[in-house]
């Protein structure tokens, strides 16, 4: 059976361990100069419906680094653009791949896309979740803390983006507990969280901080939410990550954030650039961790 990642729980925890450790000691072999060749001779394939820096480069970085081949198209690259059905383009770009990325809108596209695919489809960011991103957060958490399991993790913003739901998902996965605050408009579904005991969902901003050891957010307006930009800042403006909210969190906690930020909107300048942000060793640990994640799905390694 073909084994697709298009959320957290679709590898189990021993599973997503033994990535962690991987990605670990992958990224201590290129600080060494060492660069394995475990994927040499496979070939990913990354189709993109939405925009991307981190999550193309990451990828890409990812197979080049342990020497297999990459093409990334985009849809309007591809006859996407031109009416070809999801299914279609999915058993079509299977045949001329050993794994392929896909970064979509809706999850009954990434679905339909997995379930016609000859090969792996691993999940670059649909809207009901971000799974390769929080993987690289939960990394980056144990790299900075020293472990995730047991510690508080509280979300401040749009408590029902993509993000949030697939933090919701890891902390059961992770044995972490994790806190939602968002305006009541901008909270998860009850079905999103009210089976998982370790996800609390409030609008009490300062509350949900208080003793965390991480603050995560994230851009208030995602793709394909443009039009609503006006609204979603008036709203979400008193969940603004800034140095008043972050010293609520305990004196060591710090702060994640998937980037693109929209600097002085979800997060302040001193947040993002002090000396509590992990965002960039957040960013520069999605190389690590999609190397490892590759060798995961693959086989290999």
């Amino acid at each position: 059976m073909t084994r697709h990642y298009l959320r957290i729980s679709d590898l189990s925890t021993l599973a997503t361990e033994k990535l962690m450790l991987r990605a670990a000691e992958l990224k201590a072999l290129r600080e060494r100069g060492e660069r394995p060749r475990t994927l040499a001779g496979l070939h990913l394939v990354c189709v993109f419906e939405k925009n991307s820096t981190r999550t193309r480069l990451s990828f890409e970085g990812a197979m080049y680094g342990l020497g297999g081949t990459v093409t990334s198209i985009t849809s309007t690259e591809s006859q996407i653009s031109r009416g070809e059905t999801i299914e279609d383009t999915a058993r079509v770009v299977s045949r001329y791949s050993d794994v392929i990325m896909f970064r979509t809108y809706g999850d009954d596209r990434l679905q339909a896309f997995a379930n016609a695919s000859k090969v792996p489809v691993i999940n670059g960011l649909s809207a009901g979740g971000h799974p390769v991103q929080v993987l690289a957060d939960v990394f980056t958490i144990r790299e900075r803390l020293g472990s995730v399991a047991g510690k508080t993790v509280t979300w401040v913003g749009d408590g029902a983006c993509n993000m949030a739901l697939s933090f919701a998902e890891a902390a059961e996965h992770f044995g972490f507990d994790f806190r939602i605050a968002a305006p009541k408009a901008f909270q998860p579904g009850p079905a999103q969280v009210e089976k998982n005991p370790r996800v609390t969902v409030t609008d009490d901003v300062e509350a949900a901080v208080r003793g965390s050891d991480v603050v995560v957010t994230d851009t208030w307006t995602s793709m394909g939410f443009e039009q609503e930009a006006k609204a979603r800042i008036a709203a979400l403006t008193p969940y603004q990550l800034n140095e008043a909210l972050l010293a609520k969190a305990k004196a060591e906690a710090i702060v994640l954030h998937c980037l693109p930020a929209h600097r002085g909107e979800e997060i302040t300048d001193a947040v993002l650039d002090g000396p509590q942000s992990a965002a960039w060793d957040e960013a520069g640990n999605r190389l690590f961790v999609q190397q490892a994640l590759l060798e995961a799905v693959l086989g290999v390694g």
